[in-house]
């Protein structure tokens, strides 16, 4: 039998303990975080956060990922919300309407006529009370991390094309399960409907509803377009979509992992904006190739006359009064 030295004995193990540890490390899975996204695999959202998983699994090496699971896999965005919440979920891309019963703060963005423009929006989002906002989620459970574009959402339906606000009256419309959109609608003389996002094109279909209200790419995409054929640009609301992460998954993250998550984000969001105007523009161009009315010219001033009791409504709440007010100072 061989004879070891006392140091050769001590070189063995060491090589040994140092091939377990290696291969222990190697073979260890890569921790993998879930992302709900309601929108089909093509669709901006989803591929931004398909973007930030690649950012994120290249910065850590593959030691963090993420999986996006698109086109409600996960459920319809107030179910992935309260998930997302409780922290079955670990990231989320929902709309600013469906997640202020959760934050209040979100629904002032939702507020209708609030934005003057795209252009507007982006100054917000992108400024000191953007940043104030994304702060605002953690007493509720959530980390906001960016934000995402959603366009100008307007109103389509199979009826009439609406140029006036008598146009709206008796018009059943699909809203968002959101009380500040049922308000609106019922407030420009219609009545809303209160359906999850993946009905929508059934209850056109069977005319369980006559119309509803959002953007372009939604419109597109979902062949809302070949049920409603008119298509008002009222661009009542600019309320953008916003990319949150479940508190109890940012808290379980080291404080370097965080400012991976956190820059991944934003990076995401200007990935997300540049692919965003091209969807628009061909979204336009199919639905006007598909015969839809698009009507730009009608009476805006009584819809956003309309508005004034949600006004008062909200400014009943002194925060979201100050935050009306500093949004619409933004130039």
């Amino acid at each position: 039998m061989p004879v070891y030295t006392r140091a050769g004995f001590s070189r063995t193990v060491i090589m040994f303990v140092a091939l377990v540890l290696t291969a222990v490390t190697t073979s260890a899975p890569a921790r993998e975080f879930r992302a709900a996204d309601t929108q089909s695999e093509d669709y901006p959202t989803v591929q931004a956060l398909r973007f930030m998983g690649r950012l994120i699994e290249k910065k850590t090496n593959g030691r963090l990922q993420i999986r996006v699971f698109h086109s409600r896999q996960l459920g319809e965005e107030k179910e992935t919300i309260e998930q997302t919440r409780a922290g079955a979920i670990d990231l989320n891309r929902t709309n600013v309407a469906l997640i202020g019963s959760f934050v209040p703060a979100m629904n002032v963005l939702a507020m209708p006529f609030l934005f003057r423009s795209i252009e507007h929006l982006q100054k917000v989002l992108d400024g000191p009370i953007g940043d104030e906002i994304l702060g605002s989620f953690e007493p509720y459970g959530f980390v906001g991390l960016a934000f995402y574009d959603s366009g100008a959402r307007s109103i389509y339906n199979s009826v009439r094309p609406i140029r006036s606000i008598a146009d709206m009256k008796g018009l059943r419309l699909r809203v968002q399960q959101s009380e500040l959109m049922s308000d609106m609608v019922k407030a420009l003389g219609a009545e809303p409907i209160e359906l999850p996002y993946g009905q929508v094109r059934t209850g056109l279909a069977t005319k369980l509803i006559d119309g509803a209200e959002n953007n372009w790419p939604s419109f597109v995409t979902t062949d809302h377009y070949k049920y409603a054929g008119f298509y008002t640009l009222t661009e009542h609301t600019m309320s953008p979509e916003v990319l949150v992460m479940s508190l109890k998954a940012w808290t379980s993250l080291t404080t370097e992992d965080q400012a991976i998550f956190h820059d991944a984000a934003r990076q995401s969001s200007r990935f997300m904006r540049e692919r965003w105007k091209d969807l628009e523009e061909q979204s336009r161009r199919q639905a006007q190739a598909a015969g839809v009315t698009i009507v730009s010219e009608f009476d805006r001033k009584p819809f956003e006359a309309a508005m004034d009791g949600i006004y008062a409504k909200t400014r009943r709440d002194p925060a979201a009064a100050a935050l009306i007010e500093r949004i619409r100072k933004v130039n």
